[in-house]
Protein backbone atom coordinates (compact mmCIF):
# COMPACT_ATOMS: atom_id res chain seq x y z
CA UNK A 1 0.00 0.00 0.00
CA UNK A 2 1.37 3.41 -0.98
CA UNK A 3 1.82 6.00 1.72
CA UNK A 4 -0.67 8.34 0.04
CA UNK A 5 -3.37 5.67 0.39
CA UNK A 6 -3.45 6.31 4.11
CA UNK A 7 -5.27 9.59 3.46
CA UNK A 8 -8.30 7.62 2.24
CA UNK A 9 -8.87 6.10 5.67
CA UNK A 10 -10.33 7.96 8.66
CA UNK A 11 -8.03 8.62 11.60
CA UNK A 12 -9.89 6.60 14.24
CA UNK A 13 -7.61 7.75 17.05
CA UNK A 14 -8.04 11.43 16.21
CA UNK A 15 -11.81 10.98 16.09
CA UNK A 16 -12.12 10.20 19.80
CA UNK A 17 -10.56 13.62 20.57
CA UNK A 18 -12.77 15.55 18.15
CA UNK A 19 -14.60 18.46 19.82
CA UNK A 20 -13.26 17.31 23.20
CA UNK A 21 -11.86 19.41 26.04
CA UNK A 22 -8.67 17.90 27.48
CA UNK A 23 -7.24 18.72 30.91
CA UNK A 24 -3.50 18.15 31.37
CA UNK A 25 -1.16 18.37 34.34
CA UNK A 26 2.60 18.37 33.77
CA UNK A 27 2.17 20.05 30.39
CA UNK A 28 5.31 22.14 30.92
CA UNK A 29 7.41 19.00 31.45
CA UNK A 30 9.32 16.94 28.89
CA UNK A 31 6.66 14.33 28.09
CA UNK A 32 3.84 16.84 28.58
CA UNK A 33 5.18 19.16 25.89
CA UNK A 34 5.50 16.33 23.37
CA UNK A 35 1.97 15.15 24.25
CA UNK A 36 0.51 18.62 23.67
CA UNK A 37 2.36 19.02 20.36
CA UNK A 38 1.08 15.63 19.17
CA UNK A 39 -2.50 16.41 20.18
CA UNK A 40 -2.45 19.77 18.40
CA UNK A 41 -0.84 18.37 15.25
CA UNK A 42 -2.51 14.98 14.84
CA UNK A 43 -5.82 15.59 16.64
CA UNK A 44 -6.49 19.09 15.34
CA UNK A 45 -10.25 18.58 15.68
CA UNK A 46 -10.07 18.80 19.46
CA UNK A 47 -11.90 21.68 21.10
CA UNK A 48 -9.20 22.88 23.51
CA UNK A 49 -6.47 21.80 25.89
CA UNK A 50 -6.65 23.17 29.43
CA UNK A 51 -3.30 23.12 31.22
CA UNK A 52 -2.79 23.33 34.98
CA UNK A 53 0.19 25.68 35.30
CA UNK A 54 1.59 27.54 38.29
CA UNK A 55 2.89 31.08 38.12
CA UNK A 56 6.68 31.06 37.99
CA UNK A 57 9.29 33.81 38.20
CA UNK A 58 6.64 36.51 37.91
CA UNK A 59 5.12 34.98 34.76
CA UNK A 60 1.43 34.23 34.67
CA UNK A 61 0.30 30.79 33.43
CA UNK A 62 -0.93 32.12 30.06
CA UNK A 63 2.44 33.82 29.50
CA UNK A 64 4.19 30.53 30.19
CA UNK A 65 2.09 28.91 27.45
CA UNK A 66 3.44 31.51 25.01
CA UNK A 67 6.98 30.64 26.08
CA UNK A 68 6.29 26.94 25.53
CA UNK A 69 4.88 27.56 22.05
CA UNK A 70 8.05 29.48 21.12
CA UNK A 71 10.03 26.26 21.52
CA UNK A 72 11.26 24.76 18.20
CA UNK A 73 9.25 21.64 19.14
CA UNK A 74 6.09 23.47 18.02
CA UNK A 75 7.46 24.90 14.75
CA UNK A 76 5.96 22.09 12.67
CA UNK A 77 2.45 22.34 14.09
CA UNK A 78 2.48 26.15 13.76
CA UNK A 79 3.58 25.77 10.13
CA UNK A 80 0.81 23.26 9.42
CA UNK A 81 -2.05 24.93 11.31
CA UNK A 82 -0.88 28.52 11.66
CA UNK A 83 0.26 30.47 14.74
CA UNK A 84 -3.37 30.77 15.88
CA UNK A 85 -3.16 27.12 17.01
CA UNK A 86 -2.06 28.58 20.36
CA UNK A 87 -5.68 29.66 20.87
CA UNK A 88 -6.53 26.00 21.56
CA UNK A 89 -4.39 26.15 24.70
CA UNK A 90 -5.88 27.57 27.87
CA UNK A 91 -4.11 27.96 31.22
CA UNK A 92 -5.56 27.42 34.66
CA UNK A 93 -3.54 28.71 37.59
CA UNK A 94 -2.72 25.92 40.01
CA UNK A 95 -0.07 23.65 41.50
CA UNK A 96 -0.32 19.89 42.01
CA UNK A 97 1.68 20.22 45.25
CA UNK A 98 -0.83 22.63 46.80
CA UNK A 99 -3.96 21.60 48.72
CA UNK A 100 -6.81 20.98 46.26
CA UNK A 101 -4.35 21.64 43.41
CA UNK A 102 -4.14 25.34 44.31
CA UNK A 103 -7.07 26.10 42.00
CA UNK A 104 -9.64 28.81 42.53
CA UNK A 105 -13.21 27.63 43.05
CA UNK A 106 -14.23 29.26 39.76
CA UNK A 107 -11.52 27.45 37.77
CA UNK A 108 -12.31 24.17 39.51
CA UNK A 109 -15.98 24.37 38.62
CA UNK A 110 -15.10 25.26 35.04
CA UNK A 111 -12.80 22.24 34.66
CA UNK A 112 -15.37 19.97 36.33
CA UNK A 113 -17.98 21.18 33.87
CA UNK A 114 -15.91 21.00 30.67
CA UNK A 115 -13.14 18.38 30.98
CA UNK A 116 -13.81 15.15 29.08
CA UNK A 117 -10.33 13.62 29.04
CA UNK A 118 -7.65 14.05 31.71
CA UNK A 119 -3.93 13.34 31.35
CA UNK A 120 -2.20 13.41 34.73
CA UNK A 121 1.51 13.71 33.89
CA UNK A 122 2.76 15.98 36.67
CA UNK A 123 5.39 14.37 38.90
CA UNK A 124 8.86 14.83 40.26
CA UNK A 125 11.22 12.39 38.56
CA UNK A 126 14.25 13.13 40.71
CA UNK A 127 15.57 10.04 42.46
CA UNK A 128 17.03 12.09 45.32
CA UNK A 129 13.96 14.24 45.96
CA UNK A 130 13.24 14.70 49.69
CA UNK A 131 10.45 12.34 50.67
CA UNK A 132 8.06 15.08 51.81
CA UNK A 133 8.12 16.88 48.47
CA UNK A 134 7.92 13.62 46.51
CA UNK A 135 4.86 12.49 48.50
CA UNK A 136 3.07 15.83 48.21
CA UNK A 137 3.58 15.88 44.44
CA UNK A 138 3.47 12.23 43.36
CA UNK A 139 1.00 10.86 45.91
CA UNK A 140 -1.15 13.61 47.39
CA UNK A 141 -1.23 15.42 44.04
CA UNK A 142 -2.59 12.24 42.42
CA UNK A 143 -5.22 11.96 45.16
CA UNK A 144 -6.35 15.54 44.51
CA UNK A 145 -6.52 14.83 40.77
CA UNK A 146 -8.75 11.82 41.40
CA UNK A 147 -10.97 13.97 43.63
CA UNK A 148 -11.28 16.46 40.77
CA UNK A 149 -12.01 13.66 38.29
CA UNK A 150 -14.96 12.57 40.44
CA UNK A 151 -16.42 16.05 40.02
CA UNK A 152 -16.07 16.06 36.21
CA UNK A 153 -19.55 15.60 34.80
CA UNK A 154 -18.48 14.55 31.29
CA UNK A 155 -15.33 12.55 32.07
CA UNK A 156 -14.59 9.83 29.53
CA UNK A 157 -11.01 8.82 30.37
CA UNK A 158 -8.51 9.60 33.15
CA UNK A 159 -4.96 8.72 32.07
CA UNK A 160 -2.38 8.39 34.84
CA UNK A 161 1.29 8.38 33.85
CA UNK A 162 3.05 5.98 36.21
CA UNK A 163 6.39 4.21 35.64
CA UNK A 164 7.59 0.69 34.89
CA UNK A 165 9.99 1.06 37.82
CA UNK A 166 7.52 1.44 40.69
CA UNK A 167 7.41 -2.33 41.33
CA UNK A 168 11.12 -3.11 41.49
CA UNK A 169 10.76 -6.42 43.30
CA UNK A 170 8.86 -7.94 40.37
CA UNK A 171 11.15 -9.85 38.00
CA UNK A 172 8.41 -9.85 35.36
CA UNK A 173 6.10 -6.84 35.29
CA UNK A 174 2.60 -7.87 34.24
CA UNK A 175 -0.15 -5.46 33.24
CA UNK A 176 -2.00 -5.87 36.51
CA UNK A 177 -2.44 -4.17 39.88
CA UNK A 178 0.28 -4.70 42.48
CA UNK A 179 0.01 -3.97 46.21
CA UNK A 180 1.65 -0.69 47.30
CA UNK A 181 4.76 -0.70 49.55
CA UNK A 182 2.79 1.21 52.23
CA UNK A 183 -0.63 2.73 52.85
CA UNK A 184 -0.64 5.89 50.67
CA UNK A 185 -3.23 7.64 52.84
CA UNK A 186 -1.16 7.12 56.01
CA UNK A 187 2.01 8.28 54.25
CA UNK A 188 0.23 11.46 53.08
CA UNK A 189 -0.96 12.23 56.61
CA UNK A 190 2.50 11.53 58.01
CA UNK A 191 4.35 13.97 55.75
CA UNK A 192 1.65 16.63 56.15
CA UNK A 193 2.17 17.02 59.90
CA UNK A 194 5.83 16.05 60.30
CA UNK A 195 8.71 18.50 59.79
CA UNK A 196 10.90 17.81 56.77
CA UNK A 197 14.07 17.18 58.83
CA UNK A 198 12.25 14.51 60.87
CA UNK A 199 10.92 12.89 57.69
CA UNK A 200 14.45 12.83 56.26
CA UNK A 201 15.61 10.90 59.33
CA UNK A 202 12.96 8.19 58.98
CA UNK A 203 13.05 8.02 55.15
CA UNK A 204 15.35 4.94 55.01
CA UNK A 205 12.98 3.08 57.34
CA UNK A 206 9.93 4.01 55.27
CA UNK A 207 11.56 3.09 51.95
CA UNK A 208 12.79 -0.31 53.14
CA UNK A 209 14.44 -2.07 50.19
CA UNK A 210 13.16 0.48 47.65
CA UNK A 211 16.23 2.44 46.45
CA UNK A 212 14.78 5.94 46.10
CA UNK A 213 11.83 8.21 46.86
CA UNK A 214 10.80 8.31 43.18
CA UNK A 215 10.02 4.59 42.91
CA UNK A 216 8.39 4.61 46.36
CA UNK A 217 6.04 7.54 45.75
CA UNK A 218 5.14 6.55 42.19
CA UNK A 219 4.08 3.13 43.49
CA UNK A 220 1.90 4.81 46.12
CA UNK A 221 0.38 7.18 43.54
CA UNK A 222 -0.37 4.31 41.16
CA UNK A 223 -2.13 2.40 43.95
CA UNK A 224 -4.48 5.34 44.54
CA UNK A 225 -5.47 5.26 40.87
CA UNK A 226 -5.84 1.48 40.92
CA UNK A 227 -8.25 1.80 43.84
CA UNK A 228 -10.59 3.74 41.54
CA UNK A 229 -10.71 1.19 38.71
CA UNK A 230 -14.33 0.35 39.56
CA UNK A 231 -15.39 3.96 40.14
CA UNK A 232 -13.70 6.00 37.42
CA UNK A 233 -12.66 5.42 33.77
CA UNK A 234 -8.98 5.36 34.76
CA UNK A 235 -6.12 4.06 32.64
CA UNK A 236 -2.61 3.47 34.05
CA UNK A 237 0.44 3.78 31.80
CA UNK A 238 3.87 2.52 32.85
CA UNK A 239 6.66 3.89 30.61
CA UNK A 240 10.25 2.72 31.07
CA UNK A 241 13.30 5.02 30.61
CA UNK A 242 12.01 7.90 28.47
CA UNK A 243 14.62 9.25 26.05
CA UNK A 244 14.61 12.05 23.40
CA UNK A 245 12.38 12.02 20.32
CA UNK A 246 13.01 9.26 17.78
CA UNK A 247 11.11 10.52 14.72
CA UNK A 248 8.57 13.31 15.13
CA UNK A 249 8.43 16.22 15.07
CA UNK A 250 12.19 16.80 15.61
CA UNK A 251 14.47 13.73 15.88
CA UNK A 252 16.70 13.98 18.92
CA UNK A 253 14.79 16.84 20.60
CA UNK A 254 14.85 17.02 24.38
CA UNK A 255 14.63 19.74 26.99
CA UNK A 256 16.60 18.03 29.76
CA UNK A 257 19.69 15.94 30.44
CA UNK A 258 18.04 13.21 32.48
CA UNK A 259 18.82 9.52 32.06
CA UNK A 260 21.06 8.27 29.23
CA UNK A 261 21.12 11.71 27.57
CA UNK A 262 22.88 13.16 30.61
CA UNK A 263 25.41 10.32 30.64
CA UNK A 264 26.18 10.80 26.95
CA UNK A 265 26.56 14.57 27.31
CA UNK A 266 28.73 14.18 30.42
CA UNK A 267 30.95 11.64 28.69
CA UNK A 268 30.99 13.68 25.47
CA UNK A 269 32.23 16.73 27.34
CA UNK A 270 34.89 14.63 29.06
CA UNK A 271 33.46 15.22 32.54
CA UNK A 272 32.28 11.65 33.24
CA UNK A 273 35.30 9.32 33.09
CA UNK A 274 34.03 6.31 35.00
CA UNK A 275 30.73 4.76 36.06
CA UNK A 276 30.06 1.77 38.29
CA UNK A 277 27.77 -0.36 36.16
CA UNK A 278 27.45 -3.78 34.55
CA UNK A 279 27.81 -2.64 30.95
CA UNK A 280 26.45 -5.93 29.59
CA UNK A 281 23.03 -5.45 31.20
CA UNK A 282 20.13 -4.27 29.08
CA UNK A 283 18.36 -0.98 29.62
CA UNK A 284 14.76 -0.46 28.59
CA UNK A 285 14.54 2.75 26.57
CA UNK A 286 11.36 4.41 25.28
CA UNK A 287 11.57 7.34 22.82
CA UNK A 288 9.22 10.03 24.10
CA UNK A 289 7.30 10.26 20.80
CA UNK A 290 6.59 6.52 20.91
CA UNK A 291 5.43 6.89 24.51
CA UNK A 292 3.09 9.75 23.58
CA UNK A 293 1.69 7.78 20.66
CA UNK A 294 0.98 4.94 23.08
CA UNK A 295 -0.80 7.36 25.43
CA UNK A 296 -3.21 8.35 22.67
CA UNK A 297 -3.64 4.77 21.47
CA UNK A 298 -4.48 3.62 24.99
CA UNK A 299 -7.29 6.18 25.02
CA UNK A 300 -8.61 4.77 21.75
CA UNK A 301 -8.28 1.17 22.94
CA UNK A 302 -10.10 1.86 26.21
CA UNK A 303 -12.75 3.92 24.46
CA UNK A 304 -13.49 1.18 21.93
CA UNK A 305 -12.95 -2.04 23.90
CA UNK A 306 -13.21 -1.20 27.62
CA UNK A 307 -11.03 -4.19 28.55
CA UNK A 308 -7.44 -3.24 29.32
CA UNK A 309 -6.81 -0.65 32.01
CA UNK A 310 -3.05 -0.99 32.57
CA UNK A 311 -0.44 -0.65 29.83
CA UNK A 312 3.31 -1.27 30.13
CA UNK A 313 5.06 1.09 27.70
CA UNK A 314 8.36 -0.73 27.41
CA UNK A 315 10.58 -2.33 24.80
CA UNK A 316 11.00 -5.38 27.05
CA UNK A 317 12.96 -8.15 25.31
CA UNK A 318 11.89 -7.12 21.81
CA UNK A 319 14.67 -4.55 21.32
CA UNK A 320 17.67 -5.36 23.45
CA UNK A 321 20.37 -2.71 23.78
CA UNK A 322 22.98 -2.82 26.52
CA UNK A 323 24.47 0.12 28.38
CA UNK A 324 27.76 -0.44 26.53
CA UNK A 325 25.86 -0.37 23.20
CA UNK A 326 24.19 2.96 23.94
CA UNK A 327 27.48 4.50 25.13
CA UNK A 328 29.29 3.25 22.01
CA UNK A 329 26.58 4.67 19.74
CA UNK A 330 26.83 8.00 21.52
CA UNK A 331 30.61 7.97 21.36
CA UNK A 332 30.58 7.48 17.57
CA UNK A 333 28.10 10.34 17.11
CA UNK A 334 30.13 12.72 19.27
CA UNK A 335 33.50 11.76 17.78
CA UNK A 336 32.54 11.67 14.10
CA UNK A 337 29.31 13.63 13.52
CA UNK A 338 28.48 16.12 16.25
CA UNK A 339 31.30 17.03 18.66
CA UNK A 340 30.17 19.03 21.69
CA UNK A 341 31.37 22.49 22.65
CA UNK A 342 33.00 23.50 25.95
CA UNK A 343 34.69 20.11 26.25
CA UNK A 344 36.70 19.70 29.46
CA UNK A 345 38.57 16.55 28.37
CA UNK A 346 38.71 14.32 25.30
CA UNK A 347 35.50 12.24 25.22
CA UNK A 348 36.15 8.90 26.81
CA UNK A 349 35.82 7.01 30.04
CA UNK A 350 34.27 3.62 30.57
CA UNK A 351 31.98 1.54 32.77
CA UNK A 352 33.53 -0.55 35.52
CA UNK A 353 32.14 -3.80 36.91
CA UNK A 354 34.58 -3.65 39.83
CA UNK A 355 33.74 -1.12 42.53
CA UNK A 356 37.40 -0.97 43.61
CA UNK A 357 38.58 -0.10 40.09
CA UNK A 358 35.75 2.42 39.74
CA UNK A 359 36.63 4.10 43.04
CA UNK A 360 40.29 4.39 42.05
CA UNK A 361 39.34 5.95 38.70
CA UNK A 362 36.77 8.16 40.41
CA UNK A 363 39.38 9.79 42.66
CA UNK A 364 42.03 9.99 39.93
CA UNK A 365 39.86 11.28 37.07
CA UNK A 366 36.91 12.97 38.83
CA UNK A 367 38.00 14.28 42.21
CA UNK A 368 41.59 15.33 41.54
CA UNK A 369 40.80 17.29 38.32
CA UNK A 370 37.83 18.91 40.09
CA UNK A 371 39.99 19.99 43.04
CA UNK A 372 42.64 21.33 40.65
CA UNK A 373 40.10 23.37 38.64
CA UNK A 374 38.41 24.74 41.77
CA UNK A 375 41.79 25.72 43.26
CA UNK A 376 42.72 27.49 40.04
CA UNK A 377 39.39 29.34 39.96
CA UNK A 378 39.83 30.38 43.60
CA UNK A 379 43.36 31.73 42.95
CA UNK A 380 42.08 33.71 39.94
CA UNK A 381 39.27 35.20 42.03
CA UNK A 382 36.37 33.22 40.60
CA UNK A 383 33.75 31.19 42.47
CA UNK A 384 34.70 27.47 42.65
CA UNK A 385 32.40 25.12 40.75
Amino acid sequence: MEETDLERYPDRVAEIFRDKTIFITGGTGFMGKVLIEKLLRSCSGLKKIVMLIRSKKGKRPQDRIKDIMNNPLFDKVKKLLGPEVINKLEAVDGDVMMPNLGMSEEDRQKVAKEAELIFHCAATIRFDEPLKKAVLLNVRGTKYMLDLAKECKKLLIFVHLSTAYCHLNEKVLHEKVYPPPADPHKIIKTVEWMDEDVIDLITPKLLGDIPNTYAFTKALGESLVADELDNLPVVILRPSIVIPIWKEPIPGWTDNINGPAGLLIGAGKGVIRTMYCNSDRYADFLPVDIGVNAMLLSCYDFSENRKRRIYNLTSSSLYKISWSDIIEIGRKVIETRMPLNNVAWYPGGSMKKSRIVHNICFYLFHMLPAIFVDTLLYILGFKPM
